[in-house]
């Protein structure tokens, strides 16, 4: 604590037992204990204020790392990895638009009507018959073999 070696404190005791005396030297020891336990626990109350300060401090880095890294646009950092020109999002950009480009409006044709005077009447075909010309001739009958079994 203060650096007193042993023989430096025997001689503080034999010191204040023959200034104080033997009658009330329990009593100063007692009251010296009470200041010294009061003065580690100061010590002790200073030591966790300044550790808690430390934590805070460390807390508050480590909140705005996190704050920072929350901020992060993780989509936007992929976009600038794939493409860091924008040459690939301004063609996709670029097909959208014609895809999504109005067509020209198409006019009506008008309709064409034939007058009723000049309508066309389809009458039945008449039925052909075949003539002999058209007809294959006929092949003669194929000849028939006869078999005997022994």
């Amino acid at each position: 604590m203060f650096d007193f070696s042993w023989s430096e404190l025997a001689l503080i005791a034999g010191v204040a037992l023959v200034v104080i005396g033997p009658k009330d030297l329990p009593r100063v020891l007692r009251t010296v204990g009470i200041w010294v336990a009061k003065a580690r626990g100061m010590a002790r109350e200073f030591q966790s204020s300044v550790d808690q300060m430390v934590r805070e401090a460390e807390l508050d880095e480590v909140r705005k790392e996190i704050e920072k890294a929350s901020e992060l646009n993780i989509a936007k950092e992929i976009e600038n990895s794939i493409d860091p020109k924008g040459e690939l999002q301004n063609a996709v950009t670029a097909a959208t638009a014609v895809e999504t480009s109005p067509l020209p409006p198409v006019e009506p044709q008008p309709a064409l009507e034939a007058p009723v005077s000049e309508t066309v009447s389809i009458a039945a075909p008449e039925e052909v018959k075949p003539t002999d010309a058209t007809l294959p001739p006929e092949a003669p009958p194929a000849p028939v073999k006869e078999t005997h079994t022994p």
